[in-house]
């Protein structure tokens, strides 16, 4: 039996030796083989120094180093492509998953389960953060017509099936937590502590969580498609209406003057949702292109072992 835990690491060099530490402590204290895979996102600090000298200490710790910066969701694929466990653990490296709370996971897995979540049910992040979460995840939910728990992120542990079918999802965009909601398999959730960052500030801002959410709808559901269809049917018909009213006026001579004004209006307007409409349909033309491209989602550059 072997657990690997993997992290996708940027911005962390104070960070990382702390981690890397208290994921030793645990793992020996659950008493079974492990290995910590530690996948380096182009850091713009001296994360991969740090990583490099931990390597030469740690003999479990096994490094990569991605030839740019391709994203989280694409660095956690990364490690866990290298994963060799039995059971595979996935958490963040700012240390607001807590490794202690890795043994608790493992106790809950071992009642049969395939997939144990960390729920957050108090989470210590800022007000706005808490806020832009929540907005971000009920967006998802109603674009993609799934539920996906605000409360839930990356931390979890998963079986190597789990984890090898995440694998075989061949989207171009990738998002951890939609992936193990969509392959399946028996899962359960438990709360666990959460932390503050021991360093810095988070790098997904309010802007790069609508991008993300953007992106992930688009590559995962066709619902904006069928709002706009649903909306164009629907204007298509209350003009049909305003026809019908418009010439039972001019019959009964109450239309004395053509109305320019409102002749303009319902041109732009029309023109706005027919612009919208072929934008929305160009996206998706767009990602299905860069789907067919096959272009690998990460690219290592460096790797210890």
């Amino acid at each position: 039996m072997m657990i690997s835990i993997v992290s996708p690491v940027y911005r962390a060099e104070k960070i990382l030796p702390l981690l890397v530490s208290e994921i030793s402590k645990v793992a020996q204290k659950i008493g079974q083989d492990y290995e910590i895979i530690l996948v380096d996102d182009r850091s713009p600090d001296d994360s991969w120094k740090v990583m490099k000298e931990l390597s030469a200490t740690t003999p479990n710790l096994k490094i990569y180093r991605l030839s740019r910066n391709f994203g989280q969701h694409p660095t956690i694929m990364a490690g866990l492509s290298y994963a060799k466990g039995d059971w595979i653990v996935v958490m963040d490296c700012d240390m607001q998953d807590q490794p202690k709370e890795i043994e608790k996971l493992y106790r809950k897995v071992l009642e049969g389960y395939d997939i144990v979540l960390a729920k957050r049910t108090v989470r210590i992040d800022s007000f706005f953060k808490r806020l832009s979460s929540r907005i971000f995840y009920k967006t998802f939910n109603y674009f993609a017509g799934i539920e996906i728990n605000n409360e839930v992120a990356n931390f979890g542990i998963y079986h190597q099936k789990v984890i090898q079918s995440v694998l075989k999802v061949n989207d171009t965009i990738k998002f951890f937590p939609l992936f193990v909601n969509w392959v399946g398999y028996s899962s359960t959730s438990i709360s666990i502590e959460h932390s503050s960052r021991e360093e810095g500030t988070s790098s997904y801002s309010f802007s790069k969580l609508l991008s993300l959410a953007f992106n992930v709808i688009v590559s995962f559901s066709d619902k904006p498609l069928k709002i706009f269809v649903g909306f164009g049917a629907a204007i298509s018909f209350l003009s049909t209406l305003l026809g019908i009213f418009f010439i039972v006026r001019y019959f009964e001579g109450k239309i004395t003057e053509p109305g320019f004004s409102s002749l303009i209006l319902s041109i732009c307007f029309l023109s706005g949702v027919i612009i919208s409409c072929i934008g929305i349909v160009g996206i998706y033309l767009g990602k299905t292109f860069n789907q067919t491209k096959n272009r690998p989602i990460f690219i290592i550059d460096e790797e210890y072992e």
